[in-house]
């Protein structure tokens, strides 16, 4: 599955168990959010990862505000 705009997020049952991953990676949308959550300043994150590029961050971080507007509603049987 891909979402426009959002390329670099891959979602696999098969890595880290379907969760939103940067690129294929065992790298987590959740993960990149915690680190920024966290004070880790994009540079931080990147010294740290050094596979993962400044766009990996920002599409994680677009992701999670995505995810965060979206709205659930129940469907109601006629």
């Amino acid at each position: 599955m891909k979402i426009q705009g959002l390329d670099r997020i891959t979602f696999d049952p098969l890595v880290m168990g379907g969760k939103p991953c940067i690129r294929g990676m065992r790298v987590t949308v959740g993960m990149i959010i915690g680190l920024v959550a966290s004070n880790a300043s994009h540079a931080e994150i990147l010294k740290s990862y050094p596979y993962l590029e400044e766009e990996d961050i920002r599409q994680a971080l677009s992701y999670a505000a995505w995810r965060v507007e979206e709205r659930e509603v129940p469907l109601v049987a006629a």
